[in-house]
C-alpha cells in the first residue's frame, strides 16, 4: 500500500535536469515486484523541452533510471549524464 501512496504523491511533479532545464512531468514509477525496489521513472516529455532534444529523447514518454535521480522535493532532479535515449 505504501508504494501506491508514494506514487500518487509524486505523480505530476515536474522533472528537471541537474542543469536546471525542464524535461517534463512524472507520470508513474516502475517498481520491481519481487524486490520492491524502485527501478525507473516514467516521464512525459514536454513538447518544447530543449533538454529532451539535446539528450535525443524523441519519444513522448521516456523511462529514466532511478539511479539518475539526485533530489526530490517540489520537483524531481535527474542527472542528465545518466539519461540515454532508448535504441
Amino acid at each position: 500500500m505504501l508504494k501506491y501512496t508514494i506514487a500518487k504523491q509524486m505523480s505530476g511533479k515536474k522533472v528537471f535536469t541537474n542543469r536546471g532545464e525542464e524535461l517534463g512531468k512524472l507520470i508513474d514509477l516502475l517498481i520491481d515486484e519481487k524486490s520492491g525496489e524502485l527501478e525507473d521513472l516514467l516521464v512525459e516529455v514536454s513538447p518544447d523541452s530543449k533538454a529532451a532534444r539535446k539528450l535525443g529523447l524523441s519519444e513522448r514518454i521516456v523511462r529514466i533510471p532511478y539511479a539518475a535521480v539526485t533530489a526530490v522535493s517540489d520537483v524531481v532532479i535527474v542527472d542528465e549524464g545518466n539519461i540515454r535515449a532508448e535504441e
